[in-house]
């Protein structure tokens, strides 16, 4: 009997995958994680439904020409669990999100819209904290909130809040900042520590301590942004590595583009407590959600200049170069490890920690 119960623990069929698998006929939590599964979302569903060359560059922002003027416009839908964590809240996010992916594109933002769903019974007081952090943002972000709606759905049927946001905002002449600009040569920079909000989030939602308070870095980007420009109009790439981290954004700008990107680990900035929190999880920091940090691929002429900009600004002081755009493996990205090695840096599948944003 021994044999027949070690048999069947060893069966393939009884096995279970923790990863959704890649032919799943429905929806699964990967699907919303910034990786390879929302990357085929969006290929094999959305895009054939509606797709047209403005969408087909799968920016954070479209860039429109209209009545004379560029504008960026963006949405984005926030279900963050928990609604309150160190450092910030869902209505942080839902201003900051879609103020940064705009600025992603150089544009000023300039206006918001607010649509909530509120599931039946949620606390108004809850509401309302919620309503404030939007406006509050909003302020320091310098941006106005001119319309917006509100549904509820039955109790059961939501989580709570759910916040979506949609933006614009104007960009500057001479300004073209996308992923396919992407060129071997170009010096990438990451603007701070990364990891921060993805662990401050996990570590109220599952309750977990690390010895210290590890808050999140939400943070508007825009004013970032501008004084990078005021340099030079010459950047080539910009992106705020929020779901699926800093290995997903430049895993989209590398395929994006058709060129490699090349890190060095040690150059890399991970804060000691992001480091032992991911360490302790089994977590790879390069896949860590952040929420106040951009990447940027500059020409290398502009890459001091525009380096020193940034750490004169209150959401750049930490910037580092952390590696460069090669020609070597188009369309990936690998690390020099702190060991003497090479380890590539794929698409992740889906998501180490879903619903931070």
């Amino acid at each position: 009997m021994a044999d027949l119960a070690t048999e069947a623990a060893v069966d393939p069929a009884n096995w279970t995958c923790p990863a959704p698998l890649r032919d799943q006929p429905v929806v699964v939590m990967g699907h919303g994680g910034g990786g390879a599964l929302s990357a085929e979302l969006i290929e094999q569903v959305f895009a054939p439904a509606y797709g047209n060359p403005t969408l087909a560059a799968l920016t954070d922002s479209a860039v429109l020409d209209l009545g004379g003027a560029r504008l960026a416009f963006s949405t984005d839908s926030y279900v963050v669990r928990p609604l309150f964590f160190p450092g910030g809240s869902l209505g942080d996010l839902a201003v900051n999100g879609t103020v940064n992916d705009l600025a992603m594109s150089g544009a000023r933002p300039a206006y918001l819209s607010t649509a909530f769903v509120l599931e039946e019974g949620v606390a108004l007081d809850v509401v309302g904290r919620v309503a404030h952090a939007i406006g509050a943002a909003a302020e320091a972000a310098g941006v106005t909130i001119v319309t917006g709606d509100t549904k509820v759905v039955e109790s059961g049927h939501g989580d709570g809040i759910y916040v979506t946001t949609a933006g614009v905002g104007l960009v500057p002449d001479g300004v073209d900042i996308r992923p396919q600009r992407a060129r071997p040569g170009d010096t990438v920079i990451v603007s701070g520590p990364i990891g921060l909000h993805g662990v401050a989030v996990m570590s109220v939602r599952e309750g977990l301590e690390f010895g210290v308070e590890i808050t999140s870095d939400t943070a508007p980007l825009a004013n970032l942004v501008a004084a990078m420009l005021a340099v030079t109009r010459d950047i080539h790439v910009l992106r705020d590595p929020t779901r699926g981290g800093l290995g997903a954004s430049l895993n989209e700008i590398a395929r994006a583009s058709g060129t490699g990107v090349r890190l060095r680990e040690r150059a890399v900035p991970v804060p000691d407590e992001v480091a032992n929190a991911c360490g302790f999880l089994g977590l790879d920091p390069l896949y860590v959600a952040n929420e106040g940090r951009l990447v940027a691929f500059v020409p290398p002429r502009h890459a001091e200049a525009v380096l020193a900009a940034m750490r004169a600004h209150p959401q750049g002081g930490g910037a580092a170069i952390i590696g460069e755009c090669v020609e070597d493996h188009p369309g990936m990205v690998v690390v020099a490890t702190a060991l003497g090695g090479t380890r590539v840096v794929d698409l992740p599948l889906g998501e180490q920690l879903p619903r931070i944003c």
